[in-house]
């Protein structure tokens, strides 16, 4: 007889994670001072990890150990009394905007069962598509963009015309960009945090049809445990920066040509996924403060249910830092 009994929804802990990490950071928007931010978004995470009944390792966190002594990769984390997890974190996916002001910044947490979550190595970028539950049987990331864009918008019932595609706006994306506009799509251009923009493509409320570009391998993890949940896909292809990661994949055996589909990037269905927003912006609200306290908007899923949660939250700080070593 299968077992029919619900598991515990680690999700509804996660958000309390990523709601942690966003009131932390929240109070350095605009300060110009990244490092400040981050290591107050890193605090107020790992304080909540740690609540968790699970026993969890970091795959995807700040670094190693050496350079980045908070929330590293390998890191345990959790009351150690539940399920054996694999983590991925981004504290802060957009510092920059944070830091200077602008929109999209979000703090993002995953979790999946030990052992099914990729782990990149040093290569830390990798090409990505991304795309809503219409189009996630027929997107192929070795496919040329206009003939990817043709299958959507077939799918879609629409014309290529009718279509955004998200970019990263960065000068290494000059050529993508001129493809996508040959083709007759519309482009929208973000300065940072392709998780969200991921996403965005699996969300009915969005005007985003697909993601596509170079961005970081960690946030294609983290964007690939929400696309789960969404019904969405997600493919990449490791990209080296330069040839010591060159020589580092022939030494390791890494093949760059190699796709790397969802099932590669989170191999299970049992996944989790919260996001908070930090500052405002198309996928989330950012943290709005008000008199002895704060409201915060966050989107948290589950895979195994398809469950996607948006949670407005609000939130006592003179409460809160009678019971927290965090400076909300």
């Amino acid at each position: 007889m299968i077992d029919t009994t619900p598991t515990r929804n680690l999700a509804l802990d996660l958000v309390r994670v990523t709601e942690s990490a966003a009131l932390a950071a929240g109070r350095y928007m605009g300060r110009g001072d990244k490092n400040k931010a981050d290591a107050a978004a890193v605090d107020g995470m790992r304080l909540m990890l740690n609540t968790v009944q699970m026993s969890g390792t970091i795959i995807i966190g700040e670094g190693e150990k050496d350079e980045a002594p908070m929330l590293f990769n390998g890191e345990k984390l959790g009351m150690g009394n539940g399920p054996s997890v694999d983590i991925a974190v981004d504290p802060i996916d957009g510092t920059r905007p944070l830091a200077f002001g602008r929109s999209n910044a979000i703090a993002t947490v995953a979790l999946s069962p030990e052992g099914t979550m990729f782990n990149p190595g040093p290569f830390l970028y990798m090409h990505k598509i991304a795309v809503g539950p219409v189009g996630k049987d027929i997107i192929d990331i070795e496919a040329p963009v206009a003939d990817n864009l043709k299958k959507l918008a077939k799918a879609k019932g629409e014309k290529v015309e009718d279509l955004t595609v998200v970019v990263l706006d960065r000068p290494r994306h000059e050529k993508l960009i001129a493809e996508i506009r040959a083709t007759g799509a519309r482009i929208r251009l973000i300065h940072d945090g392709d998780v969200a923009g991921a996403l965005m493509t699996a969300m009915d409320d969005s005007d985003i049809d697909m993601l596509l570009g170079i961005g970081g391998t960690p946030e294609g993890v983290l964007a690939a445990a929400g696309m789960r949940c969404m019904g969405g896909n997600i493919m990449g292809k490791l990209f080296p920066r330069n040839q010591k990661e060159i020589d580092e994949a022939k030494r390791l055996g890494v093949d760059f040509n190699k796709p790397l589909t969802m099932d590669d990037l989170i191999s299970s269905e049992d996944v989790f996924f919260a996001a908070t927003g930090i500052t405002s912006g198309d996928f989330l609200d950012g943290v709005k403060y008000f008199r002895g306290g704060a409201q915060t908007d966050s989107l948290v899923m589950r895979g195994l249910t398809g469950t996607v949660r948006r949670i407005i939250a609000t939130h006592r700080l003179s409460k809160l830092s009678e019971i927290s070593s965090i400076p909300y």
